[in-house]
């Protein structure tokens, strides 16, 4: 197979890849987990692929079609992990060069938030609070890695966008709770005073 048959080749997998990265993620959220994991293994495989034609052609193994493919990837793969296991992943566990777990860590802090909405929308303020300490330890952890500000390619623009989501999930979830608490207590006040009809009435009697 000629050279360019063999780009045109790693250029279709990884598009593939990275939808099936984006698939598993819908899934994920729709909580279809073996769904997600089916997916995930197609694009893992398209991935090892990859790695056996770059040791022959190293240079197909650096673009940015390849890049946003690992980057999806480990996107996925960390969020499914963190929402089945509450553990993260290493690069080396997944199968991702670095920078692209790292890029991809950054993104998982969008599709936290996402898992925190729908966990209010549910009337789950837990898991809503879950979500936003698990995106809060990630921003930490990103923020932490001062080299790697210098090294990898976009990663200070993420941490900027992921503290804005955070600071926007911990106004809602606040709202949330406060607003849950309320309505607890005008419903404990609405029992008491149940209560205290009943208790008169009978008392009259």
């Amino acid at each position: 197979m000629k050279r360019d048959e063999i780009k045109e080749e790693v250029h279709k997998d990884m598009r593939r890849a990275t939808r099936l990265s984006k698939q598993s993620i819908l899934f994920i959220h729709q909580e279809k987990i073996e769904d997600a994991k089916k997916l995930l293994t197609e694009a893992n495989k398209l991935l090892r692929k990859l790695e056996k034609i770059s040791r022959d052609h190293l240079d197909l193994a650096y673009s940015g079609i390849v890049d946003a493919a690992y980057e999806e990837y480990a996107e996925a793969r960390t969020l499914l992990l963190l929402i089945e296991e509450n553990k993260f992943p290493n690069p080396k566990k997944i199968g991702v060069p670095s920078i692209s777990y790292v890029l991809g860590l950054g993104d998982v802090v969008g599709e936290l938030r996402r898992r925190a909405l729908d966990a209010l929308r549910k009337g789950d303020v837990k898991l809503a609070e879950d979500s936003l300490l698990l995106m809060e330890e990630i921003y930490v952890e990103l923020v932490s890695m001062d080299d790697a500000f210098f090294i990898v390619p976009g990663l200070r623009r993420k941490c900027d966008v992921a503290r804005h989501i955070i600071e926007s999930t911990r106004g809602d979830v606040t709202i949330e709770t406060r607003r849950s608490s309320l309505e607890r207590s005008i419903q404990e006040l609405k029992e008491v005073a149940a209560t205290q009809r009943k208790t008169r009435k009978a008392r009259v009697r």
